[in-house]
Formats: C-alpha cells, structure tokens, sequence
C-alpha cells in the first residue's frame, strides 16, 4: 500500500512539472491571448459607438508588452477596434495574426545555399552550426556575416535536421459593494483549509475547491482532494463547464493552483476573461469568504474522524443540496441561491464537449527516443512511426479527459499513442521504417581540419587557387 501511494504521488509530481512547462500552440496563438486580454473585457460590456471610441481613446494610451519582446509599446485606435469586433465576431481565432505567404522558407538563404547547408548537415550531423558556417565561410563559399546562426538552426530544424541537445477603508479608492449583473456572468473560485485526515494511520491534508456563482451565490462545483494543484482546480472547472456552461468571467486569487499556462490558455480558448484579485485583498472577494465562513460552521466543524475523501465529499454535497442552496439569502432579498440562479435569464450557451476538450488540450514537445517511444506524464508511449525517432514532436492530450490516451500531432493528423507493452514487444515483428528520400547528388567537399591546415601553412584556398 505504501510504494503504490508513492508511485500515485510521483505521477501527481510528473504531471504538475509538465503542466509547468506547458507553452501554447504557436506564437500565434500566444498573440490572439495577448490581444484578447487587451480587449476581451470590453465585449462583455454593452457600449455605443461613442462610449467604446472613449474607451479604446484610453485605452491606446496604455502600454503592453507583447509576447517575445522585452520592451512595451502602445497600440492606437483603428488597431484596437479591429480587435474588438474581430473578438467579438468570431472570438480566439480570429485574433491570430495571419501567417507569412512564403512560411517556412529561411528568408535568408537562396536556394543553393539551402541544399548546400542541408546536404552537409545529412553528411556531418554531428558539425555545429557554428562550425559549418565558420568552414564555408573560410573557403569562401559563403561570405561573413551573410547568413545567421539562427537562420541555419531555423531551416535544420524545418526539415528534421536539428541536432539532438546534449541540458478595509485603506488605499487609494473607496471600496463598494458590487455584484455581477446575472447569474452566469462571473465566477469566484477559491480553495478552503480543511481538517486533516487519518488515512491508513497516517495525516493526511483536506483541501476544499469551489467554484461559486457570483449573482445567486450558488455553487456550481465543489470537491475535496489532498492536493492544492492546477489540475483539481481544472477537474472542478471541467465538471461545472459540462453541467451549466461558461461564465463571461472567472474571477480568482493569485495562488499558483491559479496562474498556470493550462487555465489561462483554456479561459482563453472558451472566450472566458479571466481575472485575479490584488494580493492581499481578501475583501475585494467577500463573498467567498462568506461562503467559507457558512461551510465551516455548518458542515466542516462535524466531519468528525472521516477516512476517505468519499466520505468527506459526500457530506459536504448534502449540505449544499439539502441546505445552503435552499436556505433564504440576505443578499438575494429573501430568495435562496438555487432560485437565483435556476430562475434567471441567461444566454444561450453553445458549449459543447468538443469545446471543452480542446479547450483543455495541452500540446508539449517530446523527442523520440531511438526505440519509437516518448515519455509523458511518467508513462512510456509508443509511435507506430519509426522514421520519427530522434525528431522533435507535438503530443497532445486533453486535461478533460484525463483517463484518454495522448496523441502524436503530425503532419496536421492525430494519430493515437498507446502504452509500451515490452513483453508483447518481444513477439512482434519488426515494422519497417519509412524508406529515406533518396537525393541525387555527388559528394559535398567538407574539411574543418583541411582549411585551418591551409591556413596554418600559408597555402591558398580553392577559391583563391580558382580566382588566380
């Protein structure tokens, strides 16, 4: 019992470092982010013509800093309304900045100078970039400073040729009571301290997440788990999305379990705008903490000596069922919270399962190992394409379906991994690889060792011997 609770703790560890190396997509996608947090709250507000030009007026004359830049700049009016109705029409998508027509060719590089780079690279790969240029450089087939590293790295690595790595009544305004227009508009998330509990003999934490209706005070989601991670809060997050939809806003406290890559991307995705509160702001999130306060006295303070999170759980869902959502608010003019919120108008929500999945996709990078296979999570999968081995991929997989299995993403195609299973291995047929594309050519001259020889001896080079 004790090395499986291990294991189930160094998966729980596995996953948490790769959801923190998480990236998005593409930079495109990492621009649309951007943009929409410049401009997605205003899609949620209802504003003339007039009104919006004195906001975005205002708004050009802020500074951001976009993605892969270490300096911030301004963005002016017509750019900042293009966005607006472009978000507001068509939502992520349409933010993405439009790719280059000639995408994917070194802009640098004529196309011989291409195949010379790429044949040697085929011929040496072990030779650096920096010693390929260095050498074509000194035997003048190339001049200096012509043609970047970076461009050489770009096109290597465009074509599968990259070498394999070796590493209260304060502050500055008045605070008022505010609450969101409608049910649906914004959601509180946070997490509660629960009692420990004894499991197996041994101490074990209670943390309690929840997701709360900021207009009715109703609670759309809440679980108890031992952890304080991105993905429980993900997990409460999938099973409110599924059962009521998206908020316009989803409104949080600066905890890490709150400010992954994972949550921003997918709040991104599902055009929900995410905010966080200032830190150590309790207040500025009362109604939580009123809500905290309610839990406590009435359900937390008598759990007693429970020994599973079941049944701590359970408990806990009775207590909203048969008593906090039918009870009579202060807040809500005598209306209980499960009125407020099943009784209101609200839009009409296209959310579908699709949607949500993709939404909680996350896409990492993995290189293949000589045996077709790659690592995720802490789990060996296997590739059914041999001619992949060594390469950089895209593996995908949906934190909303957390028992589906990872795919490779390739050549814009999804094809399925499946776990390695060694012994079976040993019975099966070697699959043939993919046959190399065949390039006529005569062989490349190339001698690192020849040119600084030459050089150390005064000798003329072949370009020199040819201008002569």
């Amino acid at each position: 019992m004790a090395a499986r609770s291990r294991r189930q703790w160094s998966r729980l560890e596995t996953r948490e470092q790769s959801m923190k190396r998480f990236t998005v997509k593409d930079h495109a996608e990492e621009m649309a982010i951007f943009r929409s947090e410049i401009i997605g709250a205003l899609t949620r507000r209802e504003l003339d013509h007039g009104e919006l030009r004195e906001v975005l007026k205002a708004l050009s004359k802020e500074r951001f800093r976009p993605p892969g830049l270490d300096r911030t700049k301004t963005f002016s009016i017509p750019t900042l309304e293009r966005w607006y109705y472009a978000y507001k029409a068509r939502g992520l998508e349409a933010l993405k900045p439009l790719p280059r027509s000639d995408r994917g060719r070194a802009q640098e590089l004529t196309a011989q100078q291409r195949e010379l780079l790429l044949d040697i690279r085929r011929e040496h790969r072990g030779a650096s970039v920096p010693l390929i240029l260095r050498t074509l450089v000194a035997e003048g087939r190339l001049e200096k400073n012509a043609i970047s590293p970076a461009t050489v790295r770009r096109l290597y690595a465009e074509n599968g040729l990259d070498r394999i790595a070796a590493r209260d009544g304060e502050g500055a305004k008045t605070r008022l009571r505010w609450e969101a227009e409608r049910p649906g508009a914004l959601w509180h998330g946070d997490v509660c301290y629960g009692p420990s509990l004894k499991i197996d003999g041994q101490s074990r934490p209670l943390r309690i997440h929840a997701l709360l209706d900021d207009a009715s005070r109703y609670v759309v989601a809440l679980q108890a788990f031992h952890t304080e991670r991105e993905e429980d809060m993900l997990a409460l997050l999938v099973g409110a999305l599924r059962r009521h939809g998206s908020p316009d806003v989803l409104y949080l406290d600066n905890g890490p379990t709150y400010v992954g890559n994972v949550l921003r991307v997918a709040c991104a995705r599902l055009k929900v705008s995410l905010l966080h509160a200032r830190p150590y702001d309790a207040p500025s999130r009362g109604k939580m903490e009123r809500f905290w306060r309610t839990l406590r006295e009435g359900s937390l303070a008598f759990l007693g000596s429970l020994g599973s999170l079941h049944e701590v759980n359970v408990r806990l869902w009775a207590f909203l069922d048969e008593h906090y959502h039918r009870t009579p608010h202060g807040g809500l003019m005598g209306r209980t919270p499960e009125q407020a919120f099943r009784h209101a108008a609200r839009p009409v929500d296209f959310l579908d399962e699709k949607a949500i999945a993709e939404a909680l996709t996350v896409r990492v990078r993995r290189r293949v190992r000589r045996d077709t296979t790659v690592s995720v999570d802490g789990r060996d999968y296997e590739l059914d394409l041999g001619f992949l081995a060594g390469r950089v991929v895209t593996i995908g997989y949906s934190m909303a379906e957390p028992d589906a299995l990872p795919w490779l993403e390739h050549e814009n195609k999804r094809r399925p991994l499946k776990p390695v299973d060694a012994k079976a291995n040993s019975k099966r047929r070697r699959p043939p690889r993919r046959p190399r594309q065949r390039h006529e050519r005569t062989s490349v001259r190339f001698d690192p060792n020849g040119v600084l020889l030459d050089r150390a001896a005064h000798r003329l080079s072949a370009r020199e011997e040819a201008e002569r």
